[in-house]
């Protein structure tokens, strides 16, 4: 990349690190700061298991020294309640539990740093030259192959690019990003044969022409992606059918350190070493992941079941805190959950965001701010969750310090504020019943949804429901009841007419940028809402201005003010992601930039068995 705009992005993320060591002592700050350290002043060492230790008693990396024995099986438990959906390919998935178990068996073809910057240590790097168009050159290291023993190639890298890209494509990375790429609209519109700006210069380099060039070019965005698929086995298959084509769903090559070996749909994965990872041979014979319902994951886990939990619910946290057999490592999560609020549909012919602020029954900002000050989410963090959540004050999480305004207060819990809102908008109770009616008198049912879960879960809803009443909302579930996480999800994107209000969250990736879920073209921003003023600022944000670190600083200071005013969606909590790990695995991390899941080949077991 040209060395001004490193130097320009070295000071860029010095400032975050500065302001990350001056986060104070708010729960988000537990665990690592953005450059692998703490963010409060220091490390300890734990000298029976070696883990670098946070002082607030979590640790970022487990080495338990011992003897390895030679080879061995990782056991890993997924924290899910339901099935998982089984899309094995980064061009087509849509949820974290998929992109999990795709980490173990990677096509990534990027390596990225603590600063969630790509770097040149992966299987490839690219360099940027500016100009009109800008152009993007990537090289691909030579002798990578993937599990099945065939060359990495320039087609590879190609192919995700026309498969987003294509007519049929039904995924949802057909964004604002990917439009920033030269010809990638005439290509999806079917006016041109191939990506005009997608071009093969030899065997291993591409060059890709990007329209518009941000910051978060070099952390995977402005329409650069990040991985490769097959040609060799994908590149004949029509993309309609590739979702359920059995070298997505049951037999995949990969160029990771390891390759599925076995499936049972929704439930377990075994993996096997990958022979041929251009990293060499993992130490581990393979990893065999199964899904463990959050009610026995606790039990599971003192009983030596497993060596690792994914996704593991900090609620639980209580149940496993005492055990001696595991570690618990921990980060501030790249993830903040939310309430959103139907506004508008999405138009399936235009494929963009229709917002009808008139005509919704969440139109009115009133209603929707009233709704957002009656949850209490400070006792929820505190009853539920041990302090292991905090309450969300804006959509940028903590973690990316430069860019998270620390002065937005959010909606606070407060009742009284709401009652007023609604009062001065004309909800109001005209039959003395408790419950309010609509503006013109009219019954007000709002309809909410939300995922099924735990007891905690569960519990958690109710008093949602609870806080609503008690402002005189009549909120029911949706279809009477909490909804199975893939179904409440296809129920959000598909605008289901029973869905007035929903609880999800999002795993917001290591670019910061806001538009692959807010843009008026992202088939995520679930609400439904855009306006001019919002476009404009998420353009800015992906803009080549927003290389001047104080002006896209404003600009994410903007967007974050038309949120909160607005309220299409509002922020609930930012988490902690906990990772038990059993004391016989050696060489876990989940530091950001030195993670396992880029390192697994060095993963090794100490003994046999997980311990008990």
């Amino acid at each position: 990349m040209k060395k001004q705009r490193w130097a320009l992005l070295t000071m860029l993320f010095a400032l975050m690190l500065v302001l990350a060591a001056c986060g104070g002592d708010k729960k988000e700050d537990a665990g690592k700061g953005t450059d692998g350290g703490t963010t409060d002043g220091g490390t300890t060492t734990n000298e029976e298991t070696n883990t670098e230790q946070e002082e607030d008693g979590f640790s970022i990396s487990v080495e338990n020294e011992g003897t390895a024995i030679e080879g061995g099986t990782l056991m890993v438990a997924m924290q899910k309640d339901e099935p998982f959906q089984g899309i094995f390919s980064y061009a087509l998935y849509e949820d974290a539990y998929d992109a999990d178990l795709m980490d173990f068996a990677s096509n990534s073809i990027f390596k990225s740093d603590g600063d969630f910057l790509l770097t040149d240590e992966g299987i490839a790097s690219f360099e940027l030259t500016e100009g009109e168009p800008n152009i993007v050159t990537i090289k691909i290291r030579e002798g990578v192959k993937w599990s099945d023993g065939e060359p990495l190639k320039i087609e590879d890298l190609m192919l995700p690019y026309n498969i987003i890209g294509h007519k049929d494509y039904t995924g949802v990375r057909y964004n604002s990003f990917f439009r920033n790429i030269v010809g990638a609209e005439e290509y999806h519109d079917g006016t041109a044969d191939t990506i005009s700006g997608l071009n093969k210069i030899d065997e291993t380099t591409l060059e890709l022409q990007i329209k518009e060039v941000s910051p978060g070019l070099f952390s995977g965005g402005d329409g650069i992606l990040t991985y490769a698929e097959p040609s060799h086995i994908l590149s004949d298959v029509p993309v309609a059918e590739l979702v359920e084509h059995d070298a997505i769903r049951k037999n995949p090559v990969t160029l990771g350190a390891f390759v599925i070996d076995r499936v049972v749909p929704g439930e377990s994965v075994q993996f096997k070493a990958n022979e041929n990872y251009w990293k060499g041979k993992p130490k581990l014979d393979g990893v065999i992941v199964k899904v463990v319902p959050s009610a026995s994951i606790a039990k599971a886990l003192e009983a030596g079941e497993y060596d690792v939990s994914l996704s593991f619910g900090s609620s639980k946290y209580v149940e496993i805190e005492n055990l001696t057999n595991i570690d618990v490592l921990a980060v501030p999560e790249l993830y903040y959950s939310y309430l959103g609020f139907k506004v508008g549909k999405w138009d399936t012919e235009t494929k963009e965001v229709a917002t009808d602020l008139e005509n919704s029954k969440m139109g009115d900002v009133n209603l929707r701010q009233a709704m957002a000050y009656a949850l209490n989410v400070e006792e929820v963090t505190e009853v539920f969750y041990d302090g292991l959540r905090e309450r969300a004050n804006a959509i940028v999480p903590p973690v990316f310090s430069s860019f998270h305004d620390a002065s937005i207060e959010g909606y606070k819990y407060d009742p009284d504020k709401a009652n007023q809102l609604l009062d001065d908008a004309g909800f109001v109770d005209v039959d003395g019943d408790g419950i309010r009616e609509d503006k013109e008198g009219k019954p007000l049912e709002i309809k909410f949804a939300t995922m099924s879960g735990d007891d905690v879960a569960e519990q958690i809803s109710a008093f949602w429901l609870q806080n609503w009443k008690e402002i005189g909302l009549n909120v029911v579930y949706t279809d009477g009841r909490t909804i199975e996480f893939n179904s409440f999800y296809d129920k959000v994107e598909a605008d289901d007419p029973n869905i007035d209000i929903f609880m999800a969250a999002w795993g917001v990736g290591t670019n910061p940028s806001p538009s692959g879920i807010y843009a008026h073209t992202a088939a995520y921003n679930f609400s439904r809402y855009t306006s001019e003023n919002l476009q404009t600022v998420l353009s800015n944000i992906d803009s080549n201005k927003s290389f001047d670190a104080t002006y896209r600083a404003e600009q994410f200071a903007a967007f974050e003010k038309e949120i909160a005013e607005v309220a299409p969606v509002v922020p609930m909590m930012y988490r902690l992601e906990l990772t038990p790990v059993n004391k016989r695995v050696k060489n876990w991390s989940v530091e950001y930039g030195n993670t396992t899941i880029t390192n697994l080949e060095l993963v090794e077991l100490v003994a046999d068995a997980p311990v008990k």
